[in-house]
């Protein structure tokens, strides 16, 4: 079983701007609380006094990348995720304005030069014609130092403005990976963190590297590169055995963690790639609770949402949402469901 969820989303609900902008820390944006007995509204600092003790939160380190590279022909190449050495997923964007569209004129073969003698030549399309397999020359350097030198952050056009990468990154992404921020996270600040630490929270890491969101089609999740150590699964183990709850940051922390459960939930270390994707039917194995952002009408992360809160609960805390004007997008507000 799928979920379509159909909502309106008002224009005004969508964050154009981070909450910086906006005269806020990152941690000043408002959380939502859903929960058994309802909805509750807050600011996100309030976090520590939320949580129980005991309560672990599994978070993911991957950092985003500059993965937008103009291509010239009035059009951009958005690098999605790493498949072997020389060879990427891409999509090809036409550029509209500030940000940009989806673009179909792909065909196989087709070459398109990038700024710094860099290219991309397509090879076949991944799954429809969105994406494409891809070679890639970076005249001799890896793909993440390429777009350290020339790329930008992926945005669409409800972000009018261009932000700096730091904006897209969080406080625990380590490695780059990522198309696009694991943006749960973001309101996270070394603060806060030291503030849920000392109210006895513990923390897990994994790894999960986004690929690019499809936000005008919707489709469903492609596989992804994800890493859970033995460490983490310890952790995870740990307080299952003990009745603490399991808290995920973000759906992409999600997807790491029950790619690496067995049917009893039991974790183990695990890495490669992950085409799991969670949905009522499925359920969840390891994971009690989510923080996650707001996702758009019909959004396919939206059967992961319901697995976790159940339909009822997800129908009342988006009806909430909208009604009390929180945020939507990477630079918006957030939501801890915690069936």
């Amino acid at each position: 079983m799928t979920v379509t969820m159909d909502f309106l989303l008002p224009a005004e609900l969508e964050a154009h701007e981070p909450p910086e902008a906006r005269g806020l820390e990152r941690d000043g944006v408002r959380l939502l609380v859903s929960d058994g007995s309802g909805v509750s509204h807050h600011r996100f600092g309030e976090l520590p006094t939320l949580l129980r003790a005991g309560d672990l939160l599994v978070v993911n380190t991957s950092a985003t990348m500059p993965a937008a590279v103009r291509a010239g022909g009035g059009l951009a190449v958005h690098f999605s995720t790493e498949l072997a050495s020389g060879r990427w997923l891409v999509e090809l964007r036409r550029l509209a304005g500030k940000a940009s569209e989806p673009y179909d004129g792909g065909e196989p073969g087709r070459r398109l030069d990038l700024p710094g003698g860099a290219s991309v030549t397509l090879r076949r399309p991944f799954g429809g014609r969105r994406l494409w397999e891809s070679d890639v020359d970076t005249r001799g350097r890896g793909v993440p130092a390429y777009l350290s030198a020339f790329g930008a952050p992926i945005r669409y056009s409800y972000v009018g403005g261009r932000w700096p990468l730091s904006y897209y990154r969080t406080v625990f992404g380590t490695t780059p990976g990522s198309a696009e921020m694991p943006s749960a996270s973001r309101p996270f600040t070394e603060r806060l963190v030291t503030s849920l630490v000392a109210a006895g929270v513990q923390f897990a890491p994994v790894l999960l590297h986004t690929g690019v969101a499809s936000p005008e089609a919707h489709e469903r999740p492609y596989p992804e590169r994800f890493a859970v150590s033995e460490p983490s699964a310890r952790l995870v183990n740990a307080a299952r055995a003990e009745g603490r709850r399991v808290i995920a940051i973000g759906t992409t922390a999600v997807r790491a963690i029950e790619s690496a459960a067995g049917p009893d939930g039991v974790l183990s270390a695990a890495a490669g790639w992950t085409d799991l994707i969670v949905t009522p039917d499925r359920g969840v194995r390891v994971v009690d609770g989510l923080l996650t952002g707001f996702h758009e009408p019909r959004a396919s992360h939206l059967d992961m949402l319901a697995a976790i809160a159940g339909p009822a609960l997800l129908d009342r805390t988006y009806a909430a949402a909208v009604e009390a004007r929180y945020l939507w997008h990477e630079f918006g507000d957030v939501n801890l469901i915690l069936p």
